[in-house]
């Protein structure tokens, strides 16, 4: 039981969090902020007005130096966690848009979580910015162009912490000290783990907060999923084998499966993202946003669809808030009012790459009611059993909402909205449990409403700031703020001038997918620039993996089961089971449920990976030799990552089987 002493925050009757009574417990100020979209990328201007710090007194009511009370504090105790409320003791703390607290740090204290982070696992020495935003820009895809072919930077290279953006952010974090924070707000917050002594957040509202305890991992992830909501279980077939991502019609989806089929690959489903349409732009192909099936691209896909369920093949597509202004679904939308206005009344219109689109309004009951709809009859009516829900983060502040709220109040809630049209959609049709949807952005509230997430738009190469390597601490960091199941794009998606996929990062990046709950490729941006599953140097080492994936699925659901009854993550951090230095430090292996350890192969050209190992007895998965805790170099030919499993495992069997795939 969590009790609360004015000073202190006592677990089980143990003390575990304490503040100095004569310090500040807080300080709240009033400013205002300005904020400028461009692509999804965000600039922000914060002016401050008045910043006071406020005294804890013995009434429970914060006060100013000059004895003034401003809030009263409300503190709630439960079992496993506590929450702390303000509440406005007095008119004029009205005024109030701004509040600063901390907590206590200690030496060697790790931080995890603040939503998905691509680059660094531990947040403790950063300054972490809670706002959804796109992870890549025009500006920083130039800035590597020029690193990587005049300044010849190696891929190991990564841009310091406080330049990167994500489409996933949460006011969240893990403490190796067995506690964790959440922050009940959606404002921009800004949180600071630079100071050994203290970690500092500053939220741009007055926000209730909750911290709560756990005896170990298990027990702290089952206690923030209980408080945030968890995922519910994907349908078996997904753990069937790869999903293939093919596109250009019903003949190229038809020709690809008749040649995997001879090599034997395991398919557990089609993932066509442009079987709405397409457009053919400079920077690739993308997608029509008009939210219907092509049938000039996809001619017969309305019966072909259920041949494939039949043979045991599902169908799945693309959708995103999203309309193409050139498209009849906008023409209906438009004039209803259905858009997100700009200020002269006109719809928004957002430019994403090189077109621009209008944003369906989710404040307007009769849009979400409309949008929803349309998943509902033209993509699971037709027949199909899963879809990417893109975007998301796009929300742009100076826009105007059909419900005259704050657009920057709703901006970070924005994913989590989409995500729920997303599975109301599937829930009203009774589809839950057959039919999934996986998101890239998200925030608080997205952990609850979507099924799976996928890790965004890689660059096809090897660099550690946004490659194959910056999935891991993606999938990490995901798992630390209550999100279990996630998966990224086999091969990555961002293809320009030098980056392009080869064969060998094709392989290595399967290796890695066929290790996780979900094993789904990409073509890529420029499909004809990127070795894809099918390519002769890929294939038979594409198929083996899928026969992996879809003979792990046993173990697969267990973790699966394990994340939606108790919160547990599918991919779990190595500190959330040894307590060594070099686990709270690992960024780039993950356990697989308990008892799978994967360390992929992240160089090129590399034949072997130095990689550590848990104080634990290992079984390498692909010769059965025993391995001990420490630092090994493991060989690691092409096909083969480096894989342990546990020896005290129950699965251990299945696992020994699985080099006969």
């Amino acid at each position: 039981m969590t009790a609360w002493t004015g000073s202190e925050i006592q677990w089980n009757g143990s003390p575990k969090l304490r503040r100095d009574p004569d310090r500040p417990f807080c300080l709240v100020g009033s400013g205002t902020a300005s904020c400028k979209m461009k692509r999804g990328s965000f600039r922000f201007r914060d002016k401050l007005i008045e910043k006071i710090p406020l005294y804890l007194a013995e009434d429970g009511l914060l006060k100013d130096t000059a004895g003034r009370a401003f809030f009263s504090l409300r503190v709630t105790c439960g079992e496993n966690r506590i929450t702390f409320h303000f509440e406005p003791a007095a008119e004029d703390a009205k005024r109030f848009n701004r509040l600063w607290f901390s907590l206590p740090g200690k030496r060697g204290e790790h931080i995890y979580g603040g939503g998905e982070q691509f680059t660094k696992l531990d947040l403790k020495g950063e300054l972490a910015r809670i706002w959804v935003r796109e992870h890549q820009s025009l500006p920083s895809i130039a800035k590597k162009t020029l690193r990587e072919n005049l300044l010849r930077s190696k891929p190991d290279f990564v841009e310091p912490y406080h330049r990167q953006q994500s489409y996933y952010v949460q006011p969240t974090i893990l403490s190796s000290e067995l506690y964790f924070l959440h922050v009940h707000g959606g404002a921009h917050m800004e949180f600071d783990f630079r100071s050994e002594e203290e970690s500092i957040f500053y939220i741009h509202e007055l926000a209730d907060f909750t911290i709560g305890f756990g005896k170990d991992f298990e027990a702290l992830m089952e206690n923030l999923t209980q408080l945030l909501g968890r995922q519910p279980r994907l349908p078996e077939w997904a753990y069937d084998g790869a999903i293939l991502g093919i596109q250009g019609g019903t003949r190229a989806v038809e020709d690809k499966l008749a040649l995997v089929e001879k090599h034997g690959m395991r398919v557990a489903g089609v993932w066509s993202q442009d079987w709405q349409g397409r457009r053919i732009t400079p920077v690739g192909k993308q997608l029509m946003w008009n939210w219907h099936w092509d049938s000039g691209l996809y001619p017969e896909l309305d019966k072909k669809i259920h041949e494939m369920k039949a043979r045991g093949l599902r169908f799945l597509g693309y959708i995103n808030p999203f309309l193409a202004i050139e498209k009849e679904l906008y023409a209906y939308a438009s004039p209803r009012g259905y858009c997100v206005k700009d200020k002269n009344g006109r719809d928004y219109l957002t430019r994403s790459t090189t077109f621009s689109s209008a944003m369906v309004d989710f404040t307007n009951p009769e849009a979400y009611a409309w949008i929803k709809g349309v998943i509902q009859e033209n993509m699971i009516d037709f027949g199909l059993s899963g879809w990417m829900a893109d975007f998301g983060e796009y929300l742009p502040t100076d826009c105007v909402l059909h419900s005259g709220e704050d657009p920057a109040a709703l901006h970070n809630l924005w994913p989590a909205i989409w995500a729920g049209i997303n599975r109301e959609a599937i829930q009203e049709r009774g589809k839950l449990g057959e039919i999934f949807f996986f998101t890239r952005a998200g925030y608080t509230g997205t952990g609850a409403q979507s099924t799976l997430m996928w890790n965004g738009d890689q660059y096809c190469d090897w660099s550690f700031d946004g490659g194959m390597p910056s999935v891991i601490p993606a999938m990490l960091s995901l798992s630390c703020c209550g999100f279990g199941l996630s998966h990224s794009d086999t091969g990555g998606f961002s293809v320009f001038l030098h980056v392009k996929r080869s064969p060998e990062l094709m392989v290595r990046w399967a290796e890695m997918n066929a290790f996780s709950p979900v094993f789904r490729s990409h073509e890529g941006i420029r499909p004809e620039s990127n070795a894809q599953f099918d390519h002769p140097g890929v294939i038979e080492a594409y198929a083996k993996l899928s026969r992996i994936h879809a003979n792990l699925k046993p173990y697969l659901m267990a973790a699966d089961e394990l994340n939606h009854t108790r919160g547990i993550p599918v991919v779990r951090p190595l500190f959330f089971y040894y307590n060594e230095k070099e686990a709270w430090a690992e960024q780039y292996e993950y356990l697989l449920g308990r008892d799978i350890l994967v360390a992929p192969v992240l160089t090129e050209a590399a034949a072997s990976r130095e990689g550590y190992l848990p104080k634990d007895e290992w079984l390498h998965l692909w010769t059965g030799e025993a391995y001990s805790g420490g630092r090994h170099i493991v060989p690691a030919p092409l096909g083969q990552p480096p894989v342990f499993c546990r020896k005290e495992s129950g699965f251990l069997p299945g696992f020994m089987k699985l080099r006969e795939a």
